[in-house]
């Protein structure tokens, strides 16, 4: 079984150009999910959506997950299941059903998008990864940039109580299951097979949820292939995958630290793909962000 360096020392053993390359690909990645759930969300419910999403996920990352790498273990499926429970299920689910509720969508993506100011504040106490006061002046930049960003979306919506309570739960859960995959990274698993184990857990789980509303059938319709498409290589693979093997080679706070260009960077989405309009606010956001996840980045 394979060790894990502390990412201070892992990181200095690669490529200068590594963590922003890593950091590019992770925010592709996790600002794309809107692309796919904009196609495929009129075709079906959220639950659906995600079931199918894990599904197929999972299905395909199988074959490799049983074929390359170590024999999996009951205790590494036992702890990716965990993970994938939380991670996933929890996380994607939590804010899914937030947003089935009539949460206002734009204050769901900034809950979503402050989970970086989260995983900061657990992983002092956790991982004993402590920020320089350069640091946290960046995150608290990085923060402002993101409000002005989704200032103009921002409204308080008429949902029920509880479903504003699901959107902070729902980051919080993400945060502390991002520390505790930092801190218990002594059992070594490739990212391919965890992955595998978390996205079969949720489709599980998200496909018990899903029944509860109709058939389990996917809409066979365009925009929902293009969308599971989108979702399964770019906002899963892609972004899950880059931001697992981050979090082995860097620290917790510097990788979720790129997450705060998500808010502007889905706005350029949305431009290119949609054809939405971009303001000078949104610019000023992007500017202000990049700031602050700069400095935020600089140990």
């Amino acid at each position: 079984m394979t060790a894990i360096l502390p990412s201070s020392k892992a990181a200095k053993l690669h490529h200068p150009l590594l963590w922003p390359a890593l950091a590019t690909l992770l925010i592709i990645g996790w600002s794309s999910g809107f692309v796919g759930i904009r196609y495929a969300s009129d075709e079906a419910s959220v639950m659906l959506l995600l079931f199918w999403r894990t599904l197929l996920s999972g299905l395909i990352l199988l074959p490799f997950a049983l074929a390359i790498g170590p024999r999996i273990s009951r205790k590494a499926v036992k702890d990716q299941a965990l993970f994938g429970i939380m991670s996933v299920f929890l996380y994607l689910g939590g804010f899914g059903l937030a947003i089935e509720q009539k949460v206002p969508t734009g204050l769901v993506a900034l809950i979503a998008d402050l989970l970086p100011l989260a995983i900061v504040a657990l992983s002092q106490p956790v991982l004993d990864e402590r920020l320089t006061p350069r640091q946290w002046l960046g995150t608290a930049i990085a923060v402002a940039g993101v409000l002005i960003v989704s200032f103009d979306s921002l409204s308080l919506g008429s949902a029920p109580g509880w479903a504003y309570g699901l959107t902070v739960g729902s980051m919080l859960v993400f945060a502390v299951a991002s520390v505790l995959h930092r801190k218990r990274m002594t059992q070594y698993m490739p990212v391919h097979q965890s992955l595998c184990i978390q996205t079969l857990m949720g489709s599980l789980l998200f496909g018990l949820c899903a029944s509860t509303q109709g058939s389990l059938a996917p809409p066979m319709t365009t925009n929902f292939a293009i969308g599971m498409v989108w979702l399964i290589l770019v906002a899963t693979f892609l972004a899950y995958a880059v931001y697992y093997t981050s979090l082995r080679l860097f620290p917790v706070a510097k990788v979720s630290a790129a997450i705060y260009l998500s808010p502007p960077v889905t706005m350029l989405w949305a431009w290119m793909m949609f054809s939405e309009p971009l303001t000078v606010a949104m610019f000023v956001g992007l500017f202000v962000t990049l700031v602050g996840v700069w400095m935020t980045s600089q140990s």
